[in-house]
């Protein structure tokens, strides 16, 4: 490929080594597009997968792109099916429609500008020290260090026009409020460019998160009773720890683990947490209900 230092970007990716087999969630977007082509060049054994929602007309158009791309760069390709209808929480309900029928441990295309994107939507939903540590596990997400406008050049060097999700303009959604208003305010306001210092920031929260996780490690969240014998502050991290193991990885906001606390504390019997979910208690222990 020309145009782009192939070397430097593999230097800033975290693949596995090279000949590891590896699955790639491949939307048709210049970022999947661009970590399944730098998969590739890092010498692993890399089957595309692309999801078809059916929320837009084009969507089997992009399959086929996806599909045809994959084999031109030398990829193995599945392609899947997972229906997502129309209406409220609809990002939230494609990821969860998505995680079901994607492979465990799945690499996916997250950037540095999705970090930052993420970093500032967690804070504003007071998601506290979790949510400021933002996607995290590099390991499924190789591409943290790598900018958009690197995921976009990398598919030029390599003569791949990806597709473009009209949805990612609809500024009903809030990343694309975050991302077309909010990161630009920031750099005019600052002026300087907040993604690297978001990132960093992330980085060192996650770190820090790290350590919180050691105190509450081993700690059944579930049992009510095991909690009681908790502050409320270590109570609070077990919970949380353990509402972010059940959603997924996307952490909760404050105040649904307040509320999930109250029930563990017995003033109430259920609670509501963010993305529609439920929690129970019965016979001395919480239950996470999905949504």
């Amino acid at each position: 490929m020309s145009g782009i230092d192939l070397s430097d970007l593999l230097a800033r990716c975290t693949f596995a080594p090279p000949g590891t087999a590896v699955d790639c969630a491949v939307s048709g977007g210049p970022d999947s597009m661009a970590l399944m082509v730098l998969a590739v060049e890092a010498g692993l054994d890399v089957t595309a997968w692309h999801v078809d929602h059916g929320l837009r007309p084009v969507s089997a158009s992009e399959g086929e792109l996806v599909a045809r791309t994959a084999v031109s760069v030398g990829a193995a390709v599945m392609r899947l099916e997972a229906p997502v209808e129309h209406g409220p929480n609809l990002e939230a309900r494609a990821r969860e429609a998505r995680i079901s029928v994607l492979p465990a441990g799945v690499l996916t295309g997250h950037t540095a500008d999705d970090q930052a994107e993420t970093v500032i939507m967690n804070i504003l939903r007071g998601a506290g020290i979790q949510g400021a540590a933002g996607i995290g596990d590099p390991g499924r997400r190789p591409l943290l260090a790598i900018r958009r406008a690197e995921t976009t050049a990398v598919c030029a060097s390599a003569g791949i026009t990806p597709a473009h999700d009209t949805m990612n303009d609809d500024p009903r959604f809030f990343r694309n409020r975050v991302r077309h208003e909010i990161v630009p305010l920031m750099a005019e306001v600052s002026g300087r460019d907040p993604v690297p210092l978001l990132a960093r920031h992330a980085d060192r929260a996650r770190e820090a998160v790290g350590l919180l996780v050691t105190l509450v490690a081993g700690i059944d969240a579930t049992d009510v009773s095991v909690l009681s014998g908790l502050s409320d502050d270590l109570a609070r991290l077990a919970l949380r720890k353990w509402l972010t193991d059940c959603s997924g990885g996307r952490p909760p906001d404050l105040a649904s683990v307040d509320r999930v606390l109250e029930v563990a504390r017995g003033s109430r019997r259920a609670a509501e947490v963010v993305g529609g979910h439920r929690v129970e208690r019965s016979a001395g222990r919480l239950t996470y209900l999905p949504g």
